[in-house]
């Protein structure tokens, strides 16, 4: 099921809500919660809802197992065995058929490529299921006794499908006693009107844009390259972001509060920081869970860091693409690492806004391209000598036609929200007013996203397949 949909905006959401608040106490409001998600994720893929319990069963007991035996060799065993199934169950259902294909060109051999469907939402609940265990390990969680409470861990359908990455310890306590009051409720509907309007009304405009320019790249003009892979930017920022602010909004309604999982990165002053912006909750997880283990041992930081940016690069998608996007990043986060900071501050801000925003148009056209030819032609037209010259007439229309939403969707990138608060407490603008306000903010852009679904194609959110 997708959250872009009428059928759940209006039928299935306001179903679970009515269901959930008549239901008295927490542990009738969790099964619920589990009985909704549940069908959420059935209502698409009726058979990965075996793996999703059988992973959340395999992780439950690890867990289990580490809470008697503690940090002994007992407890370590069944957490590397917790974690081997995890990766070992991403591998096989992610990574196989790329693995088979590139073995097969490799050796010159003709072994069967596995065609697997992969199911939605298994990069981010197995790394849940990862941190989870890792905590238990490290005892900075106390492992779940209920497996219903850890099954609604996993597979709570706000954040399910596309994240952010949850850790169990973010919501622990919630998922015991928790309390949704009213300002709650009304900041988790705007929260989430606000992510969905993010969704239809931005990035799936923006992504017509996109495939214009981009779609026939071997033909394309030097023009067409950067604005395209400029607007593919922006269109993945607005597409994940608003998945996010969708997930947080549906969180706080039913009285969980997830971590923030994107703070404005195109405000970023080098790439560093824009990773501290950019898919928050998957940087932490690589820098908690596998930046500080000394593969390599402890003088070898740099090459556990371009480790780290291999994974990240894999674990976005099975292609050579995308491992060459996560070291094109890594290596440039390598290099301000050994400039340091304090060297990077004295380089002109102008300069530094400039070196990155080129680093990251370039690093999303290489996340667009998962055909190594067409890369090739993309660099080929980043390049004024060897670009296709002019913009085409069709390019040149696409931009007329379209401008308005681009520069709207440039504006949108900066913190305009924060300002507006800020401004109306400096006016000392009441609470009512503000509340007011939001709320028909909101219901114009209900309106106005539900008018655009009944008229369009649903596109899915682009982190589905990831």
């Amino acid at each position: 099921m997708v959250f872009s949909r009428l059928f759940f905006i209006y039928i299935f959401l306001p179903v679970c809500l009515i269901t959930y608040y008549f239901a008295r106490g927490t542990k009738a409001k969790n099964a619920v919660l589990l009985i909704f998600s549940m069908l959420f994720y059935a209502w698409g893929e009726p058979v990965y809802i075996l793996l999703l319990i059988l992973s959340a069963g395999v992780n439950y007991s690890a867990g289990l197992l580490i809470g008697r035996f503690g940090s002994s060799r007992e407890g370590k065993l069944s957490a590397a065995a917790a974690v081997s199934f995890d990766i070992l169950m991403l591998v096989i259902f992610k990574y196989s058929g790329f693995i088979v294909e590139n073995f097969n060109h490799l050796l010159n051999i003709s072994l069967p490529v596995p065609d697997i469907k992969l199911p939605i939402g298994i990069s981010f609940y197995t790394f849940q299921t990862i941190s989870y265990i890792l905590d238990c390990l490290w005892e900075t969680v106390r492992p779940q006794k209920s497996f219903r409470k850890f099954l609604l861990y996993i597979s709570f359908f706000p954040q399910l499908i596309a994240g952010p990455i949850v850790r169990y310890s973010t919501i622990e306590d919630e998922i015991e006693n928790r309390k949704a009051d009213l300002p709650d409720i009304a900041s988790g509907f705007n929260r989430m009107i606000l992510g969905l309007a993010k969704k239809v009304i931005i990035a799936d405009q923006l992504s017509i844009v996109a495939e214009r320019l981009l779609g026939d790249i071997s033909h394309a003009s030097l023009s067409a390259a950067w604005i395209g892979a400029t607007v593919y930017a922006m269109q993945v920022y607005f597409d994940f972001s608003g998945y996010s602010d969708i997930a947080i909004g549906l969180g706080r309604i039913f009285g969980f509060h997830f971590d923030e999982n994107f703070k404005h990165p195109f405000m970023c002053k080098d790439i560093t920081e824009f990773w501290q912006r950019w898919h928050i909750s998957l940087g932490t997880f690589f820098k908690d869970y596998l930046l500080y283990i000394p593969i390599f041992g402890k003088r070898r930081k740099y090459a556990s860091l371009m480790l780290v940016w291999l994974c990240t690069g894999i674990w976005h998608g099975a292609g050579w693409n995308f491992v060459i996007w996560g070291l094109y990043f890594g290596i440039f986060i390598m290099i301000e690492t050994l400039i340091g900071k304090k060297r990077m501050k004295r380089i002109p801000l102008i300069i530094r806004h400039i070196y990155n925003k080129i680093v990251i148009i370039i690093g999303f056209g290489i996340f667009y391209f998962e055909d190594l030819d067409e890369l090739g032609s993309f660099f080929k037209a980043l390049v004024p000598f060897t670009s296709n010259g002019a913009i085409s007439l069709s390019d040149r229309i696409t931009l007329v036609n379209n401008m308005y939403l681009v520069i709207f969707a440039v504006i949108l990138c900066f913190p305009l929200l924060s300002g507006i608060k800020y401004i109306s407490e400096k006016l000392t603008v009441s609470s009512t007013v503000s509340s007011a306000a939001a709320t028909f903010i909101s219901a114009v852009l209900l309106l106005l996203t539900s008018a655009m679904l009944v008229e369009q194609t649903t596109h899915p959110f682009l982190y589905f397949r990831f």
